[in-house]
């Protein structure tokens, strides 16, 4: 008995194009009328006579041959393949990244074809020609972009399955009974994918490591590392690599170096810090003017290329900072001791000493190796004491050691002048265009076990704009220093904000009767350094600071330099915290080989290293905001039977978000659950609507919630909608 035609609706393809996909995916095969019938499981006559007629016309066309009588190839070369990046949604379905296209193409979920998130792919595009929006099909995956991924296994009695919490991973991973190892019902896992045979829904998988229960503060925080693929442990041989390094100060190496013991220096840091990458040296010259050295650890004298320990750090590129701990990018005996620039200890340093005048203006500079001794460890805070007050005497209740002390007037000198310096040199950078990008900070007060038990935000003051101006000035001087001589360079580099970006964001801070003025690049800097400011205090400050960071380019670092547009600097380098940032050792490195005299290196290969820099710093960006996100839904959790002012930050047809004032924590009210009238979403307002009362909640609005679910594993906060804030 013969099937019955397959009946095709309109969101089908058309046969041309079905036929097109068969022969693209079996490139070097020729297939004829029946082939490609029995593929398509069509064996009426009229379909195949359509099928006999798409051919004939795809062959006049030019977009296929007939290699041999009544079989047909697709052209050898076709303009329809592309080779990209997928960005999963959470709807599985994707969009396919590829420069060919001003716009992304859309990946319907069947066309996936096994593809997962940000895997590199080749495409199969349609509607390439019709001036309609692009769709494409996945006809090969070309790299995995992971292969391990962090879920919950379920075990049945003869294999088992792994979920993921990442919305974007569309399927779970299927575990054979003898690849379950060691987890236990309900574990979070590490399942390593290692086959998906062609017809199979789900990836065939192994469990590689069980990290605990669900819920569990060390599962999740390992968990979160895990999920992007970054390590929070060291390997035994680079442990033991590290701990055999000498570490002591020798006279001989001391010769090689300009010594500068004897200068006053001091360092400024947050005052939990361990690894100290920084210190600032001030001495009043006979012509009036300053000598101020930047002093930063000599990092690459202890890392030398080629060892595991070098490896490692490469590999690492990054320290990662979560709520609740570091994952250092270097193991402890280097970050937190021989190489931090503790006080009352001689270090080894990499500086940039600049004399400056009263105005800020650089007269000379020089750039090399030194040797240091730090004279005092301040706190930001205790820096901001005496910038604010002008007293010598830090109160116990500032004090690092919280008891009282003095401060030597030398150094108080030093801080006041620095800080005068700093303000004039934040004050021509304002000028010239740059953006001021000052966002408050979430931070928690953890008790010993961890444990969220209060919120507050991080604001940077004098002192902190101190340390920043003076950072970045040995920063742009030596990416300038290098980028005049054009020898090849890593430059921290910011690309020109996106127009449509911009449009979007114009939109929606419209709503609060802000606005950007276009004319010019100078007055979108200016208008938007002003929109920052206007903003600070108001309820909708954090929400404008979000969508504008947003709107922003994404810096990076590239051997190519195209300036940095936030910072208003053509030249842009990281120098400053090779303890933490592996770039910045790579920059130690090619300065002195050029201070020696060496020729320009391979442009080729250290942008590859910027590459894989730039990419792991952003798999740190993501764990770390994770992390505040896991914190902050722990720290809710306790907070269940509480009404919350919040402020409406995002706006969808399934809901709104609100961002609590007090703490900045966001959650999800559902559409549904809005009790007080049935609401549709308004895309042109950007807004819900009530149906019956016409009532609005839009972007900015003050709502009062309370908290509904705390889900610790998705990281998710769901709210009950209150009411919309009437005293405002």
């Amino acid at each position: 008995m013969s099937k019955k035609p397959k009946k095709f609706g309109k969101s089908e393809k058309t046969f041309s194009e079905r036929i097109l996909k068969i022969l693209s995916k079996n490139a070097n095969k020729p297939f004829n009328y029946k082939q490609i019938a029995a593929i398509l499981e069509l064996d009426d006559t009229k379909s195949r006579n359509e099928i006999i007629k798409d051919l004939k016309i795809l062959a006049a066309q030019k977009v296929i041959v007939e290699s041999e009588p009544g079989k047909y190839l697709v052209k050898a070369v076709s303009q329809d393949y592309y080779e990209g990046t997928i960005d999963m949604t959470s709807r599985k379905t994707a969009y396919f990244i590829c420069e060919d296209f001003e716009e992304d193409v859309f990946i319907p979920t069947n066309n996936l074809n096994h593809a997962l998130d940000k895997d590199k792919v080749k495409v199969y595009v349609y509607n390439r020609r019709r001036g309609k929006k692009p769709e494409g099909e996945v006809i090969e995956v070309l790299e995995r972009a992971k292969s391990e991924f962090v879920g919950v296994i379920d075990i049945q009695k003869n294999f088992a399955f792994v979920t993921t919490a990442n919305a974007k991973m569309y399927t779970d991973i299927f575990i054979p009974k003898d690849k379950i190892g060691e987890a236990e019902q309900g574990d979070v896992v590490i399942a390593r994918i290692e086959d998906w045979p062609k017809k199979a829904d789900s990836p065939f998988g192994s469990i590689i490591k069980v990290l605990g229960k669900p819920g569990e503060h060390d599962t999740e925080i390992h968990a979160i590392l895990a999920e992007y693929g970054l390590p929070y442990d060291f390997p035994i041989d680079v442990e033991l690599y590290a701990q055999k390094i000498d570490t002591s100060i020798q006279e001989s190496e001391i010769k090689n170096r300009r010594d500068m013991r004897d200068t006053l220096t001091f360092t400024i840091d947050p005052k939990d810090a361990k690894d100290f990458d920084d210190a600032l040296s001030f001495k009043k010259l006979d012509n009036g003017n300053y000598e101020i050295g930047i002093h930063i650890a000599d990092v690459s004298y202890y890392l030398q290329e080629g060892t595991i320990l070098d490896d490692e750090a490469y590999n690492r590129a990054t320290s990662v900072y979560l709520v609740d701990r570091v994952v250092p990018m270097l193991p402890e005996v280097l970050s937190n001791f021989a190489c931090s620039l503790r006080p009352q200890e001689e270090k080894y340093t990499f500086s940039a000493i600049f004399e400056i005048n009263e105005k800020a203006q650089v007269m000379n500079q020089w750039f090399g190796r030194t040797v240091i001794f730090s004279d005092q460890r301040f706190a930001y805070e205790e820096a901001q004491y005496i910038i604010e007050t002008k007293d010598d005497t830090i109160p116990a209740e500032t004090s690092i050691t919280g008891k009282a002390y003095k401060v030597d007037a030398p150094i108080v000198e030093a801080t006041l002048k620095l800080d005068e310096l700093a303000k004039i040199l934040r004050r021509n950078r304002m000028a010239n265009g740059a953006i001021s990008f000052d966002k408050v900070e979430v931070k928690f007060n953890l008790n010993e076990e961890a444990e969220p038990v209060g919120v507050y935000f991080k604001i940077s003051k004098d002192a902190n704009h101190l340390i920043e101006e003076f950072m970045l000035l040995a920063n742009r001087k030596v990416a300038e220093f290098i980028g005049k001589q054009k020898k090849t360079f890593v430059y921290r580099i910011h690309d020109e904000p996106n127009e449509d970006k911009l449009i979007n964001l114009q939109t929606i801070i419209s709503k609060f009767g802000y606005s950007i003025n276009f004319k010019s690049k100078a007055d979108i800097s200016k208008s938007l350094n002003n929109l920052l400011n206007d903003v600070v205090g108001k309820k909708e400050q954090n929400l404008v600071d979000t969508l504008t960071i947003r709107s922003m380019s994404k810096a990076k670092y590239s051997t190519d330099n195209i300036g940095h547009y936030g910072l208003a600097f053509d030249y842009y380098s990281h120098f400053t915290s090779p303890i933490r940032r592996y770039p910045d050792v790579m920059v130690h490195r090619l300065l002195q080989y050029y201070l020696d005299g060496g020729k320009s290196v391979d442009a080729e290969l250290y942008e590859e290293k910027c590459e894989h820099s730039s990419s792991m710093e952003g798999l740190a960006t993501n764990a770390e905001r994770d992390s505040i996100k896991y914190m902050q839904v722990k720290y809710m959790q306790d907070h269940k039977d509480q009404e919350f002012l919040g402020v409406i930050s995002g706006v969808t047809e399934w809901g709104i978000y609100v961002e609590i004032v007090e703490n900045k924590c966001e959650g999800m009210c559902r559409i549904r659950e809005i009790k007080d009238d049935y609401y549709t979403f308004d895309d042109k307002q950007y807004a819900l609507v009530g149906e019956i009362s016409k009532n609005i909640l839009q972007l900015g609005d003050e709502v009062i919630v309370k908290v509904k679910n705390a889900d610790l594993v998705k990281k998710q906060l769901d709210f009950h909608f209150i009411r919309k804030n009437d005293t405002v």
